[in-house]
């Protein structure tokens, strides 16, 4: 099967790290196709930032099920466009916020994301509601930028590590989630050195997606997630337009 990988923001070097992330755990057999967005933010810190992620990340997905991928991934904690995107894509969509909470779920009663910014942590802390877990997760930020991830000088590790260590020793943690895809390279060191398990949402997601499509499952067309009234669309927007219930984008 092919799996898309899509990295909502345009650092091509992030968009390296979470192909790695995927390809490491990818069942043989499952090839992984990676791709960054072509237009938008370098990185998505807020909702600001998130809000113009969105058409680039359409476009890779719905090029990325012309070009015959079976499921597509969200390569931001954000969950970026995950409601938009199943709208329109055929193919499963997997967020990796929504992968990496399903999978710690599994594993431990006591969960705590660690993200990157405060300004990331309030809608993170409302995905973890809505995806049920608002009794069993909280979440943390370290105060590193997105970008910083990538600099060994920035001290970023050591932040994250610090808010690691207060989530175990103050929260009473017994699983950390990774909230952020820049993240996805730390995860199997971070849970040797503190001895729980440390769920990066990028691996968990290649997981789901290989089995929704083992099942032959994809995403119900009925209610919330039909697809789009066709529609003119104007100005920029013009080529997202839905004709026959199916975005253009070409």
């Amino acid at each position: 099967m092919r799996i898309l990988v899509v990295n909502p923001n345009t650092t091509a070097t992030m968009t390296a790290t979470i192909a790695a992330a995927a390809r490491s755990v990818a069942a043989p057999g499952t090839e992984i196709v990676v791709a960054t967005s072509r237009m938008g933010p370098a990185s998505i810190e807020g909702y600001y930032d998130e809000a113009l992620s969105v058409p680039g990340l359409l476009a890779e997905i719905a090029d990325g099920e012309r070009s015959g991928a079976a499921a597509a991934i969200i390569a931001c904690f954000d969950d970026t466009g995950l409601d938009a995107a199943r709208c329109m894509a055929s193919i499963p969509v997997v967020g990796i916020c929504e992968a990496a909470l399903a999978t710690a779920g599994f594993l431990a009663q006591r969960i705590c994301v660690v993200t990157t910014l405060e300004r990331s942590r309030v809608p993170i802390e409302h995905l973890v509601r809505r995806y049920g877990m608002g009794d069993r997760a909280r979440v943390r930020a370290a105060s590193v930028p997105v970008l910083a991830l990538e600099d060994p000088e920035s001290g970023a590790l050591d932040k994250l590590r610090r808010q690691i260590e207060h989530a175990l020793d103050d929260d009473h943690a017994e699983a950390i989630v990774l909230g952020c895809a820049g993240m996805a390279d730390l995860a199997a060191a971070l849970s040797r050195d503190y001895g729980v398990p440390v769920v990066d949402g990028v691996a968990a997601a290649v997981k789901q997606a290989e089995a929704l499509v083992s099942l032959r499952l994809a995403t119900s067309k009925r209610g919330t997630y039909a697809p789009p009234l066709a529609k003119s669309y104007a100005g920029m927007m013009e080529a997202f337009a839905p004709v026959d219930a199916t975005p253009r984008l070409a």
